[in-house]
């Protein structure tokens, strides 16, 4: 058994703490690593590199490969490597698209379900959001912001919508991670959160609803800029590529 937390290229996965199958850690790790920019687009993996330097065989790692190429974030070329593809636009803006629809009625469903109970649980999370800005920890405010997002899935009594969610968006996350100052300043994201809260609190389907759309709009407002500030990172955008 692995009991050791091992390192690979940006990846740091710990085997002695959980009874998840090792290709899905692995794949975990490797994603986080790729959304978190430790690994870079364009980068090319080793199966066998990586898992020499994890001390486990090759099979879990050629797994969480697939898994990775099934998420949009790889693309596995055979007798060549696996390389970490660039961000595209335009799944950004379809991962956009399906958030807004699933957590919209998670909003809604959130606000017709929650109790003082449920409420306090966000608003706990709010303030462990505004402790992170304050002490500048770009690393805490991401994990936060996902945990936030969790726990309304959890409050509309929806668990399973965050499962979906997370499918869907390693893109989006690519691009919040990239520069989270430049993309969407933080403090406009936890006031986004606030307002969110504050209409479940009140018990208001549609303004909880309106509150998670603008919320998840702003990411349309910070992808020009960002694409263009670091193009090697972007796919070029073509007639095919736009969404438009």
């Amino acid at each position: 058994m692995l009991d050791q937390r091992l390192m690979a290229d940006g990846l740091a996965i710990d085997f002695s703490h959980s009874s998840e199958p090792i290709a899905r850690q692995v794949a975990r790790g490797l994603r986080h690593a790729i959304v978190s920019l430790q690994i870079r687009p364009g980068e090319m993996l080793s199966e066998q590199e990586i898992a020499s330097k994890l001390g486990i065989s090759r099979q879990p790692v050629r797994e969480a490969f697939i898994k990775l190429g099934e998420a949009g974030l790889v693309r596995i070329m055979p007798q060549r490597g696996t390389l970490v593809v660039k961000i595209s636009r335009a799944a950004v803006e379809d991962a956009r698209f399906i958030r807004e629809a699933v957590e919209c009625a998670v909003a809604r469903e959130a606000a017709r379900r929650a109790d003082a109970k449920k409420v306090a649980v966000l608003t706990d999370s709010l303030a462990r959001q505004r402790r992170a800005l304050r002490a500048k920890d770009g690393g805490a405010l991401f994990a936060l912001d996902e945990e936030f997002h969790r726990l309304l899935a959890e409050v509309a009594g929806r668990p399973s919508a965050w499962n979906v969610i997370e499918d869907v968006k390693p893109q989006m996350d690519r691009v919040r991670y990239l520069d989270m100052a430049d993309a969407i300043p933080m403090s406009i994201v936890i006031a986004q959160h606030a307002e969110i809260v504050e209409a479940i609190a009140a018990k208001d389907p549609g303004r909880a609803a309106a509150a998670m759309q603008a919320h998840l709009t702003e990411i349309l407002r910070s992808l020009p800029k960002l694409a263009d500030r670091y193009p090697e990172l972007f796919e070029e955008v073509t007639a095919e590529t736009s969404p438009l």
